[in-house]
């Protein structure tokens, strides 16, 4: 690379996106936010019932095409409850890439699991599946149909499989080992809202999916989230646990079990239901964003724009600079030089296995991950830079 290449790239993304200071990815608010506030507000409906929760669950529903959607307060949660439907249990172990966003690793913690950290690679982000069942072929030996860890003694229940960036990783080869394995699925979809694989919605293949609607995911409804699912059993269960386990009585109180104050209030849902009206519009021009930033880094070498691979058709929600492995040295460079021009970039997450709460947990060898935290910067993505 030719010297002071930092530049180089910062220049070019400032010649994508324009000169002026720049956030990693905003929200727009151009439908119907406003007026359906006030109708809720004007009709009282503020709190965790009303028309637009069920709208807004409807409209997931539809546009996932999955049989059941369920809103809740924000996406580790999601997760969290949908562990604990699934039936995993303290002291079990989960598998989930290091390579992911700490809630989804938090979410296994709450209910007293171990999580089991396993490797991700650069072709998607995603699981490395080849390396993960060479590795579950090692460590695992079945008793009474269930996978045991041969080193710890426990029970390997569950993979979270994670979408990382809005990209699809291998879900179809994940759900074979995981059946191989005798493990639940829980998709981490928190990214993918508009993500698709051969054409079947990310989310919609393990025994649940769980997507965000932060502020800064495709579509927000300031916080929350919400669970997928086919499977009418474990809706009834998570409705039940996310509404404090009360049993239904006109005026009684009665909780049958602990329970948990998860469900997404009807404010929220009433800015989701005008966001994912306009889904379509911001899929139209998040993908716009990526073209433009593609167009602009094709004649340069030594790093390029990520690019969905076959098969899988993004929602692009962040675009990501891949530098070549000779050039991962920039990276940081990059970054310092970027944001002092208040052009708001990020790297990958530090790998969870790496952090304070989790360095002692089980890990396999996690080489691909780290050579994706090495290796990738997340460039401003907001749909309305391709509206500007």
């Amino acid at each position: 690379m030719k010297k002071n290449s930092e530049k180089i790239i910062v220049n070019l993304i400032k010649k994508t996106i324009g000169a002026k200071s720049h956030q990693l990815h905003e929200p727009l608010f151009q439908g119907n936010e406003v007026k359906y506030l006030k109708d809720s507000i004007k009709k009282n409906f503020i709190s965790t019932s009303g028309p637009y929760i069920e709208k807004f669950e409807k409209k997931i529903k539809t546009f996932t095409k999955s049989k059941y959607a369920i809103a809740l307060v924000n996406c580790t949660e999601s997760i969290h409850i949908s562990l604990k439907v699934l039936g995993i249990k303290k002291n079990e172990e989960v598998l989930v890439p290091a390579l992911t966003f700490i809630g989804t690793v938090n979410a296994i913690s709450y209910l007293g699991a171990e999580p089991h950290f396993i490797d991700s690679n650069l072709k998607d982000f995603g699981v490395d599946c080849e390396k993960l069942e060479k590795y579950l072929n090692k460590i695992v030996k079945f008793k009474k149909n269930k996978s045991i860890n041969k080193y710890t003694g426990r029970i390997i229940s569950a993979i979270i499989p994670v979408h990382v960036f809005g990209h699809a990783c291998e879900i179809e080869r994940i759900i074979k080992i995981a059946k191989k394995f005798k493990l639940k699925v829980v998709e981490d979809a928190a990214e993918a809202l508009g993500s698709f694989y051969r054409k079947k919605h990310l989310g919609t293949f393990g025994d649940v999916g769980c997507i965000s609607f932060n502020g800064n995911k495709i579509i927000t409804t300031g916080g929350g989230g919400a669970i997928i699912t086919n499977k009418k059993k474990l809706v009834k269960k998570i409705r039940h646990l996310i509404g404090t386990a009360k049993s239904k009585h006109a005026w009684e109180y009665d909780h049958d079990s602990v329970g948990y104050n998860f469900k997404m209030p009807s404010l929220n849902a009433a800015v989701g239901l005008a966001q994912i009206q306009r889904i379509n519009f911001y899929l139209k021009h998040k993908r716009n964003v990526f073209q433009t930033y593609s167009d602009t880094f094709k004649k340069y070498k030594g790093f390029k724009i990520f690019k969905e691979n076959k098969n899988n058709k993004s929602n692009y929600w962040l675009q990501v600079l891949v530098l070549d492995k000779e050039n991962k040295n920039l990276k940081n460079k990059i970054l310092k030089y970027a944001h002092k021009r208040k052009i708001y970039l990020r790297p990958a997450w530090k790998l969870i296995s790496s952090l304070k709460p989790y360095k002692r947990k089980q890990k396999m060898n996690l080489d691909g991950a780290k050579s994706i935290y090495e290796q990738i910067i997340n460039l401003p993505s907001s749909a309305s830079l391709s509206i500007k």
